[in-house]
């Protein structure tokens, strides 16, 4: 099995070389490619210094080089690691082993289980749990860590599932756009260490956070329009009824019951104009699997 090793990497100048001698001495068969995101800092020096193969991905953002990534590595498996020396090149033989064994296309490495509070604040802890949480429930799913940046995937991964994000919400894509896609998606523990001295993150726990959230949306309403807009109906269905509510109880005005009628009738008729939306767009992505699932099939 032909292995790549990719580095997502932007200003992790102080650990990048050691990253890339862990990995290179653990896979000494396996290509070790470091997809610096434009650094600032030296790091494409210090990759190169180290052995490693350097792209240079300009447009700024992890989702530009996680896309980089899938677009030029030409193997049988890519392992994908961040830079900054929190992941045990050790670990990585787990990672592989369902994709030698064909019994997985993405394996993710469940860092959360082994992580100390040194490696992982409270607040970080709390944010993976509370959309790991949300994404569970809406994609019926039971993972437990989507947002790890150790992960392995196939050839068949790599050729077949889109990325559109530019950002940190990227591993959340690739784990629901594999679940879209039907591919078997496999949790290994791994183990996870706080950064070395010297090394900052770059993710910001309240505004990547959001952009995640907002991708869970997005994703939702393309692979799941039905359920996303029926959410927005029984939203709509239910705030009708509290204004229907007061205004029964006396505690909204009513001498414009002209404007009361128009607000219950116009969000009941919303609300069925959703549910209706919700089911074409249903029926025309169900049609879209099958066409898809026909195209994987050998001619």
């Amino acid at each position: 099995m032909r292995v790549t090793v990719a580095i997502p990497c932007y200003n992790e100048a102080p650990t990048i070389a050691k990253v890339v001698s862990d990995f290179r001495s653990r896979l000494p068969l396996a290509e070790v490619v470091v997809f610096d995101n434009d650094s600032t800092d030296g790091s494409a020096e210090e990759a190169r210094a180290a052995g490693a193969r350097v792209v240079r991905e300009k447009r700024r953002g992890k989702g530009h080089v996680m896309q980089a990534i899938l677009e030029t590595v030409d193997g049988d498996a890519c392992v994908i690691v961040d830079g900054d020396d929190t992941y045990h090149a050790e670990d990585v033989e787990a990672l592989l082993a369902p994709l030698a064994d064909d019994r997985a296309d993405l394996v993710v490495g469940d860092r959360l289980g082994q992580a100390g509070s040194e490696a992982l604040s409270d607040l970080h802890r709390l944010g993976n749990r509370v959309i790991i949480a949300i994404i569970n429930l809406v994609f019926r799913t039971s993972f437990r860590d989507v947002l790890s940046g150790y992960r392995a995937v196939n050839r068949n991964f790599m050729r077949t599932v889109p990325l559109i994000t530019g950002g940190f919400e990227t591993e959340t894509e690739l784990t629901l756009q594999a679940l879209e896609k039907g591919m078997v998606i496999l949790e290994v523990p791994v183990r996870y260490r706080a950064r070395p001295e010297g090394s900052h993150s770059k993710l910001s726990p309240f505004a990547d956070g959001y952009r995640i959230l907002i991708t869970m949306a997005v994703l939702l309403r393309n692979h799941r329009p039905l359920y996303f807009f029926s959410l927005i109906a029984v939203a709509l269905v239910a705030a009708d009824l509290v204004w229907a509510g007061a205004w029964a109880a006396g505690a909204l005005p009513t001498y414009r019951l002209a404007v009361h009628a128009l607000v219950l009738t116009g969000a009941a008729g919303a609300a069925a104009a959703l549910v209706l939306v919700g089911v074409v767009l249903n029926a025309v992505t169900a049609g879209l699997r099958e066409l898809a699932a026909l195209g994987r099939r050998p001619r």
